[in-house]
């Protein structure tokens, strides 16, 4: 199918020149024709839309300047090109008509082989143009999908291997999803904290939240007999059941060496999967790490999973309410949790209850 032909708008005040012009440009142009610039600037809103216009300068009540100025300010019709055709053959009025946003500058008594020649040039360029402003915006609408795509697949993997370890300890439910918005809570409560701004930054918090979910992915290298056992575990197992923080970061850290190139937010798990046990006064594991020493990715997540283990039921324990977990966690505050998390975590309350209530463990209801 043959492209439509070109609709040129030609506008003048004086009815001869429109008949010449019309006559001129009708045999290979759907042309339309405006005696004023009040009416230059309504076809120009209305359809078909001018691919060119052939703008008089000197016109009453708006001269072509002040039509090309309106056409301008609006977004609408900002890229019709203008081509000046005017009896003011001056260089001072063609520099002035060229920098007010003509494409072009025809003086009077115009010359059809050049008006022709001239026409055909600014078509041809709105043409290109026009198929370059296609092709970007095609481009863009698929880098976004296939951002959106990658992000979506990245996710699913995410969560399919923390499912994975989840698999085994099904009592955990909904764990990890609220874990996931805890942190995001968190985080984000401490976005402009004086001791956090240089880290809490949109892009991170975005990376804390994805990484939350693989925090325990080390659980999948603990025997059963010591991750489901039912009562207390022994010196001796509770030895290897420390070892799921390692096991975690090491197989991110091979998962990470397995990329082509760095990728952000599994950095950011490693950290969270090896440290989320450490604690504020030193006494945690696997490393024994202090304070400000402990990444503030592990902090965050110490601190979430330790609330939603307080209120799920486990294998070896009943839920606590809220309110009770709540109590536990400000009791450890400078002990277990960093004291400003504490702090931002009993400000924001009401929503991990939220949190809790809204991915609930079908288990909770039996």
């Amino acid at each position: 199918m043959s492209d439509p032909q070109p609709t040129i708008l030609i506008v003048d005040d004086t009815p001869e020149n429109l008949s010449v012009l019309g006559e001129l440009l009708q045999r290979n142009y759907r042309v339309r024709a405006a005696n004023s610039g009040r009416r230059a600037i309504q076809i120009a809103h209305s359809q078909p839309t001018p691919d060119l216009i052939l703008l008089d300068v000197m016109m009453p009540e708006i001269d072509g300047f002040a039509v090309l100025a309106q056409l301008r300010d609006d977004p609408a019709t900002r890229n019709i090109p203008v081509i000046f055709v005017t009896a003011m053959d001056g260089t001072q009025d063609e520099e002035h008509g060229l920098d007010c946003g003509a494409v072009d500058y025809i003086t009077k008594p115009i010359r059809p082989a050049i008006v022709l020649a001239r026409v055909r040039t600014q078509l041809e360029l709105k043409r290109a143009r026009d198929i370059l402003s296609d092709q970007n915006s095609y481009l863009e609408a698929e880098v976004a999908r296939r951002m959106e795509e990658n992000q979506l697949i990245q996710e699913i993997s995410i969560h399919a291997l923390a499912r994975l370890a989840e698999t085994r300890d099904p009592e955990t439910g909904n764990h990890l999803r609220r874990t996931q918005e805890y942190v995001r809570t968190l985080a984000t409560a401490l976005r402009h904290h004086p001791r956090f701004a240089h880290y809490l930054d949109e892009r991170t918090i975005d990376a804390l939240a994805k990484s939350a979910p693989l925090h325990d992915i080390g659980k999948v290298g603990i025997p059963d007999h010591i991750l489901l056992k039912p009562g207390a575990l022994t010196p001796e197992e509770w030895t290897i059941m420390k070892t799921h923080a390692e096991l975690g970061s090491r197989a991110i850290a091979q998962a990470e060496a397995d990329a082509e190139r760095k990728v952000e937010f599994l950095d950011i798990a490693k950290e969270i999967a090896h440290y989320h046990h450490e604690k504020w006064d030193g006494s945690g594991y696997p490393d024994g790490l202090a304070g400000d020493a402990i990444p503030i990715s592990a902090r965050l997540m110490a601190l979430s999973d330790v609330f939603d283990a307080l209120i799920s039921k486990r294998v070896y324990k009943a839920a606590f309410s809220t309110e009770e977990a709540r109590r536990i966690i400000v009791a450890g505050q400078g002990k277990h949790f960093d004291p400003d998390l504490v702090t931002a975590f009993v400000d924001h309350f009401p929503t991990f209850v939220r949190i809790a209530g809204q991915y609930t463990d079908e288990a909770h209801d039996e």
